[in-house]
């Protein structure tokens, strides 16, 4: 599997992931997850972090991982993308790892609750941002 394939692997399992939170989001309805003594995707989700400028963090995930994956398949149509586009996609990913990271940080330290979706989409992104890492450095020895 290519490094472009992998990543775009990655997105539909984000866009599944993302969607499926922003779904919850917008219906009010249950959110199914796993329950424990520290997993509690309500106080998680229902938090004042799931949430910037008063937009869920689901719609956000939900477009950044869009705007990723149309950014990838375009990458060799449009000239500015075959130019440009691996970085871009780079630099979005690195900042979606530092909010992801964050956004752990606040799940283990402030609200000390864990969501098994978000832990999933934290990992994605992560995931996502060692591959556009390879993918940028495979190109620049190119």
């Amino acid at each position: 599997m290519t490094l472009r394939a992998a990543f775009l692997a990655l997105v539909v399992i984000g866009v599944f992931i993302s969607g499926y939170l922003s779904y919850i989001k917008l219906t009010e309805t249950a959110i199914i997850c796993v329950e424990g003594s520290s997993f509690n995707c309500d106080s998680v989700t229902g938090s004042v972090y799931g949430k910037v400028a008063g937009i869920p963090i689901a719609y956000l995930g939900l477009a950044t991982y869009l705007a990723l994956g149309a950014l990838v398949l375009l990458e060799n149509r449009v000239s500015l993308l075959r130019n440009y586009g691996i970085t871009l996609v780079f630099g979005i990913t690195l900042f979606g790892f530092i909010y992801s990271m964050f956004l752990v940080y606040v799940q283990a330290s402030i609200l000390k609750a864990f969501c098994s979706w978000c832990l999933a989409h934290e990992v994605v992104m992560t995931l996502l941002f060692i591959v556009s890492g390879a993918r940028l450095f495979k190109s620049l020895r190119a």
